[in-house]
């Protein structure tokens, strides 16, 4: 789900327009898999002013569909708008924008407005395609300045980053990186022609997705690395502008420090930090020996850095890790390259992020596979990225939906031997039980779980149906029923960990036009475009009766990860959704499932940090230990949602302050910073 999320920038922005283009049709080819793969196509026509698109994604059995038009003024700026189609899960899109002289107004299936507008300013959808880019770049090149107003507001502007010379046959041509800033959180990247009416010719996620125009995809692993140099370069500027050293000694005075291990928060006391780790803990006053600085906690309770065990990381998320005080994510699929890539640099101190911990991605091949680490065909192919896996240090495994269910328990045993955990959805026509007693270790995802008593074994969970299932009959499963009881004696017996990602899953719920319950105690907060786009539901709902019993369904989803505790069922705390913000309502819904704060902060640290296999190093606030921990006002031991309150996040020889970040990032912050003395 994370990765569809990585797509926002189509979803919520940058729909501006240009001056009458040319009369032309261009065609984009939509890769993933490192280009290997054809994944959907974008045609763009253009007659005189009125540009027509039609958009097309699918990856792992879903993605949008959309058909867009738009009509520009010599200005550059909308004079009408409208795309329709369906979202990445199947909720309809249906998007109108008019503009008459000075008045404006718009409707969505989410909103509607409108306001009175002098000269030009462009309108900001939430619905559309990546044919916005070549209408951005047009109407920024107008621009002296390079800014362009934006409605409802907000302003765009660009950065060029890279020039580039593309070649197809005997053909080249002259691209450019350009960086589009003052929507969502961070630079939005893409390529673009030259010339006075520039247009898109690439748009690259990292290891992800890539669209490019057709007949030129033999450039995009060229673009993709100097892409991926430029973002690198930015991220090290926002590293040395946003990391405060804390080389030599540290002392935090007066915290109250929260035993992980045993899920209590202790009396007020000092620590002394030395080059990134814990040389003493004693009772507050009582250390006396000097320190290069001082953080005087003033009270403050005192954490170890926060878990992510559900994350797709992509290079801008660490900013919104870090200031949600997760101090290390479980990546849980990525493009092996780009990972390694990721974590050398998050290890050389050159990447903005939390530290990195890998899952090794393992997909059977068919038409609806993830494209991501090993797609294989048989269990040879399955022991050699086992054993590549093993050979890179991963501590685990994630099987995928599309994985063979005849080579499973072969494939578990063969990673066992390895010394690597097992983990993952549950491979098509086979239920959550099968796996668990063919050697599956842990369980990513609460539909997954549920799925166990609502699949047949017909039942394709590859595709929207293992969301459409649980949010339709999850609301009528009798928890207390034979079969359900024994499939969570057996999830005892086995010790099998469950990684819920209850927050994701809110978008069964949300209709179109309210407010998203994932993210409505920080809404306020959030730049305007990323606001207003919380409104926006993803999946269909037809009518309020369909809406009462996904409402249900979510409840009970909610209900049962407090019963899986309750009978002795690990719990660890992932997100596989918007960075920080996610995880601080994950842990809300814990408690809300009937667990305690104390044991909810207990999940978030110290399990993280064990089922991670990295509980010798972090996770715990003790002498020897890495010095990863966070500040908090408050007392999320009593009140969980005090968990948004940050005062400072310490990253072994670095220390963070989340209000910086939020204000680099365009989010109000939760939390007064504290000095270093």
């Amino acid at each position: 789900m994370k990765r569809m999320f990585a797509l926002a920038p189509l979803a919520l922005s940058l729909l501006v327009a240009n001056a009458a283009l040319a009369d032309e049709t261009t065609k984009y080819t939509a890769l993933v898999n490192g280009g290997k793969t054809k994944a959907g196509h974008m045609y763009q026509t253009t007659n005189d002013n009125v540009t027509k698109v039609d958009f097309l994604f699918k990856d792992n059995g879903r993605g949008p569909e959309l058909k867009e038009q738009f009509t520009v003024a010599k200005d550059g700026g909308f004079v009408a708008y409208h795309v329709e189609g369906q979202s990445t899960f199947g909720a309809a899109i249906n998007e109108t924008f008019e503009r008459k002289g000075d008045q404006v107004q718009w409707k969505s299936t989410t909103d509607k407005g409108e306001q009175t507008v002098y000269g030009t300013a462009m309108y900001t959808p939430l619905g559309g395609t990546p044919a916005v880019f070549s209408a951005a770049f047009a109407a920024l090149a107008k621009r002296s300045d390079g800014k362009l107003p934006l409605i409802p507001g907000g302003t765009l502007s660009w950065q060029k980053l890279v020039d580039s010379e593309v070649t197809k046959g005997g053909e080249k041509r002259k691209v450019q990186l350009v960086a589009l800033t003052g929507i969502g959180f961070t630079p939005t990247f893409a390529w673009a022609t030259t010339g006075e009416s520039p247009k898109l010719f690439a748009f690259i996620i990292p290891g992800f997705f890539q669209l490019v125009e057709e007949g030129w995809d033999g450039n995009t692993a060229e673009l993709e690395k100097q892409q991926k140099t430029a973002e690198k370069n930015l991220l090290l500027a926002m590293q040395k502008r946003l990391a405060h050293p804390i080389a030599g000694t540290t002392l935090i005075h007066n915290a109250r420090i929260f035993d992980s291990e045993k899920a209590t928060l202790g009396t007020p006391s000092d620590l002394l930090l030395e080059d990134g780790r814990i040389i003493a803990i004693g009772p507050s006053g009582s250390e006396k020996r000097h320190a290069d600085r001082t953080i005087d906690a003033a009270g403050r309770v005192l954490l170890p850095g926060l878990f992510d065990m559900h994350a797709h990381y992509t290079a801008w998320d660490g900013g919104l890790h870090l200031a949600a005080g997760v101090t290390s994510i479980r990546d849980m699929a990525n493009d092996n390259a780009t990972l390694q890539q990721y974590i050398s640099e998050e290890q050389d101190g050159s990447l903005f992020a939390p530290r990195i911990v890998p899952a090794g991605f393992i997909e059977g091949e068919s038409q609806m596979s993830a494209r991501n680490g090993f797609v294989i065909k048989n269990l040879d192919e399955a022991k050699h990225a086992i054993d590549w896996y093993a050979e890179h240090h991963y501590p685990q495994i994630k099987i995928y939906n599309s994985f063979p269910k005849a080579i499973l328990p072969e494939t578990t045993a063969y990673a066992h031997s390895k010394g690597l955990r097992v983990s993952g959805h549950i491979p098509v026509f086979l239920r959550a039980h099968e796996a668990v007693e063919q050697g599956y270790d842990e369980i990513q995802h609460i539909n997954q779980v549920l799925l166990n008593f609502l699949v047949t074994d017909k039942t394709d969970t590859r595709t929207l149906e293992r969301f459409q299932l649980p949010a339709d009959k999850v609301a009528g499963l009798d928890f207390d029923s034979k079969p359900v009881q024994d499939f969570i004696a057996e999830l005892v017996q086995h010790k099998t960990v469950i990684d819920p990602t209850l927050t994701t899953f809110d978008f069964i719920r949300q209709k179109d036009g309210d407010l998203s319950q994932a993210y409505a105690a920080v809404a306020d907060n959030m730049p305007p475009d990323v606001r207003r786009g919380l409104y926006q539901g993803s999946m269909k709902i037809p009518d309020d009766a369909t809406w009462q019993v996904h409402e249900k369904s979510y409840a009970k989803m909610i209900e049962f990860v407090g019963r899986m505790y309750k009978a002795g069922i690990p719990i660890v705390a992932g997100t596989d959704a918007l960075p920080g913000f996610t995880l601080q309502r994950e842990l809300e819904l814990y408690v809300q499932a009937g667990l305690t704060p104390s044991q909810v902060l207990q999940i978030a640290t110290y399990n993280g940090a064990k089922y991670s296999r990295v509980l010798d190093d972090r996770g715990v606030i003790m002498q020897g230990k890495r010095a990863d921990m966070i500040l908090v006002d408050g007392d999320p031991t009593k009140n969980i949602s005090d968990i948004r309150q940050i005062a400072l996040v310490v990253k072994g020889d670095k220390a963070y302050s989340p209000s910086e970040i939020y204000e680099a990032l365009g989010v109000k912050p939760f939390a007064k910073p504290i000095a270093l003395k």
